[in-house]
């Protein structure tokens, strides 16, 4: 598994322990709100909401929430006035970022970005600069201790996986992103701890950073993370394994 990939894993373990639980939730209740609203409030029918509650549970978040939230996207109301938006930019070491954001106003969303972005070494770009360096796909990420790594690999390509890496105890499986769902239940159904399932944006290749830049690329992620209105930040980034272990990442 890249220092990319771990990144990703390890914030998302710690986004649902720290204090940023709130905030974490805030952002889950957002994205079901938005799935809701777009393809209507019933999962067995909507795969987005499917996808959005499965999250939302993966993170601890309590049902009562999950369902105002459902209900709050199929009410409409002040939700008429999110939008979802894609922002993408540069940042150090020659990196690709890509933001995801939900917002209701687009003025206050770009300049909170565009500020993170000045303050961490890297710069806001157009539409299509980055995009191309990522493809969708579906990750789920396992925790497999005490299990042979050939059996875990073994068991993900016959339930469908495109790729699987294994890292220790940490696996990471993807796929097509229609064969998600299916993998993620096969790999369940197998006794292997799901710890995230999600369509994201994976980097073709990633950007191998030297220490100083890999510090400064984190902090970076971190800052577009702490706004309100991102919802997820995908970098190609691949961080050294002693400056994650450094950050205590």
């Amino acid at each position: 598994m890249s220092g990319h990939s771990k990144w990703s894993s390890i914030k998302h373990k710690k986004g649902a322990l720290d204090a940023k639980r709130g905030q974490l939730f805030t952002k889950l209740a957002r994205d079901i709100v938005m799935a809701a609203r777009n393809g209507g409030g019933d999962p067995s029918m909507n795969a987005g909401l499917r996808l959005a509650i499965q999250s939302a549970k993966d993170s601890n978040m309590p049902k009562d929430n999950i369902d105002r939230a459902v209900q709050k996207g199929v009410g409409g109301g002040d939700t008429d006035a999110l939008m979802e938006i894609t922002y993408e930019g540069y940042g150090p070491g020659g990196t690709a970022i890509m933001i995801d954001a939900v917002t209701d106003n687009r003025n206050r969303t770009v300049a909170d970005i565009r500020a993170a972005f000045s303050r961490g070494g890297g710069n806001l770009g157009e539409t299509g600069a980055v995009a191309w360096q990522f493809e969708t796909r579906g990750v789920i990420e396992l925790s497999a201790p005490g299990i042979d790594p050939d059996e875990v690999q073994l068991t993900a390509i016959e339930a469908g996986a495109s790729d699987v890496s294994v890292d220790g105890s940490d696996v990471e499986v993807l796929t097509e992103p229609g064969e998600m769902e299916a993998v993620r239940e096969a790999l369940s159904k197998a006794r292997l701890a799901v710890v995230r399932a999600e369509i994201a944006r994976v980097p073709k290749l990633t950007v191998e950073l030297d220490e100083k830049a890999a510090i400064q690329m984190l902090k970076l992620l971190e800052r577009l993370d702490d706004l309100d209105d991102v919802s997820r930040v995908y970098s190609n980034a691949d961080f050294p394994e002693a400056v994650l272990a450094a950050a205590d990442l």
